[in-house]
């Protein structure tokens, strides 16, 4: 088979802006003794806290908004086994939530936080708040911080719930109309934040970052030292990802694919932020920089086959990747073999690095993975092409893989010890919190790339095969795909309980991948390809800006 020659085709580019950073992550130099002296007073602290969290004499409803705090602030992982043993604990004891003491911000922290650690709390909880008509009782609606939490409890709710789906409606209706008159206050933030981005659906990092400035501000809650812990330890661990995403960026400038490949989106810092949005702890390190690694050629092989190659290129390339053999790249064409190249060499470097603790053989999974991703992008490319509509059903069984998020969970294991071939097993089988998440990024994706994709010519949009199949306008259609996108967020909450399916730290990622998307793209903006419009300011925050202690 002949080389394809490829220089002679006018090819229907579409332009995407540089990279918003340059080369302001290449050079970082870890400071050691700042990092140690971080990490010195941290230790200091976490005595402190833990003596706290393990009084025996402290009152259930103290130790909850400890908990709470812990966690809204980021330094919880330093108490894992003792908050674990707390809520163990705490919801064996079947507490009477009917008792007057307990009130609404009370019982809507407490069921938050068992939900987000897989207890099944039961939604009943609430019933004591509605009146004899069966709607919320008009006496809530002037109880701020209460409002607030049982709005944010509400976003963790389950299929067939309709206390919490009314308590969504009645909390984010008060919270709206009260939000301009109330005085400026650390709870003020709080309520406008909370209804631009719900505590449940955010990117972790930025929420605990968000909630540190909140937290600094409230005279009332704020306690000094644990505003000082969460400060070091944001700063400590913001050293660890400046230092790796210096080290990627000098990975992705040596291998000079901007300049081999310009059609494709410069996107390495965004990256960067997805793997950090998957898992921000220090022990994930290793798997943060494997997984952006793998990110970025997931990004240029989506501009690959969606803006640049032919049909006949992209047949091509199909092909060599199912036989992921270097002798196939000399039937691509010249702009593909860098491209090819590059992917192989990259695996073959996991297989090296991971042989070593005897886990080389994971690696088959994520380039099968990768296999799956490329057929489902050339499946995609063909409709394009062709001009074809497929029934909705064929649409998203294919874009459940194009979401890239089989991909990206199966690559988030990589670097990640504990993770064993039973782990990738049970990935591979598709569960249902997996399919949702795919849903989830592959629908949100459609909705917030619909005019620019309908720009390029594009009729084999999922909008379109929805709306054509239920003879609906595409204003339906999206609202449609909307419901869809609320079931599938049901799905994922009621597969995150125990007995959990598989290990609590791979829901955690898949939860944690899906949410990166509810921020990525909120307002259904395309906040990765144009980062300027939703990004940036979240990786200021992220890499550039640090606390003041």
């Amino acid at each position: 088979m002949a080389a394809i020659i490829s220089e002679e085709i006018v090819r229907p580019i579409y332009k995407f802006s540089p990279s918003l950073w340059g080369d302001q992550f290449l050079n970082f130099t870890f400071d050691n003794e700042m990092a140690e002296n971080h990490y010195k007073t941290i230790e200091l602290l976490k005595d402190e806290v833990k003596t706290k969290l393990t009084n025996p004499d402290s009152k259930m409803v103290d130790i909850m908004n400890l908990i709470d705090t812990l966690e809204r602030l980021g330094v919880w992982y330093h108490f894992e086994f003792e908050i674990e043993q707390k809520l163990e604990y705490y919801f064996g004891l079947n507490t009477d939530y009917e008792d007057e003491a307990y009130d609404l911000n009370t019982v809507s922290v407490h069921f938050r936080l068992f939900r987000q650690h897989g207890f099944h709390i039961t939604s009943d909880v609430f019933s004591k708040f509605r009146g004899g008509n069966g709607k919320f009782k008009e006496s809530l609606e002037i109880d701020v911080r209460g409002l607030l939490s049982l709005y944010e409890a509400a976003h963790l709710r389950k299929h067939n719930e309709a206390i919490l789906e009314d308590a969504l409606v009645f909390t984010k209706n008060c919270l709206k109309s009260m939000a301009p008159n109330l005085k400026h206050s650390p709870l003020k933030k709080q309520v406008e934040h909370a209804l631009v981005q719900a505590l449940h659906f955010g990117y972790p990092r930025f929420e605990l970052y968000h909630y540190i400035c909140v937290y600094e501000e409230d005279e009332y809650l704020r306690d000094e030292s644990l505003l000082k812990f969460a400060k070091l330890d944001y700063n400590a661990l913001q050293m660890l990802h400046k230092k790796e995403l210096c080290e990627l960026s000098r990975w992705w400038k040596e291998l000079n694919l901007t300049s081999k490949l310009p059609y494709a989106r410069d996107r390495l810092v965004e990256c960067y932020f997805w793997a950090v949005g998957t898992y921000h702890l220090p022990k994930y390190s290793r798997g943060r920089v494997m997984l952006t690694k793998n990110l970025k050629m997931l990004s240029v092989l989506d501009d690959t086959f969606d803006v640049y190659g032919t049909k006949e290129e992209l047949e091509a390339f199909t092909k060599a990747i199912q036989r992921w053999d270097i002798k196939e790249i000399d039937l691509l064409p010249e702009y593909m073999k860098p491209l090819y190249s590059t992917m192989l060499t990259l695996f073959e470097e996991f297989k090296e690095e991971l042989a070593a603790e005897g886990r080389s053989y994971v690696v088959q999974y994520a380039i099968n993975a990768f296999k799956q991703q490329v057929a489902s992008y050339n499946v995609e490319a063909k409709w394009f092409i062709e001009g074809y509509l497929p029934p909705f059903s064929e649409y998203l069984s294919n874009g459940q893989t194009t979401s890239t998020y089989h991909c990206v969970s199966n690559a988030s294991l990589l670097g990640v010890e504990f993770a064993t071939l039973d782990e990738f097993e049970w990935l591979n089988m598709m569960p249902r919190m997996l399919v949702a998440s795919q849903k989830i990024c592959r629908l949100v994706d459609d909705i917030s790339t619909y005019e620019i994709e309908k720009g390029r010519g594009q009729k084999s949009t999922g909008i379109d095969c929805y709306a054509k199949e239920n003879c609906l306008t595409v204003e339906e259609a999206m609202n449609k795909i909307v419901e869809i996108i609320t079931d599938s967020w049901k799905d994922i909450n009621e597969d995150f309980k125990k007995p959990f399916l598989c290990s609590k730290e791979i829901l955690l990622m898949i939860l944690n991948i899906t949410r990166i998307i509810d921020v990525a793209y909120k307002n259904y903006e395309d906040g990765y390809t144009e980062p300027e419009k939703v990004l940036e300011p979240l990786i200021i925050s992220l890499f550039v800006e640090s606390f003041k202690i």
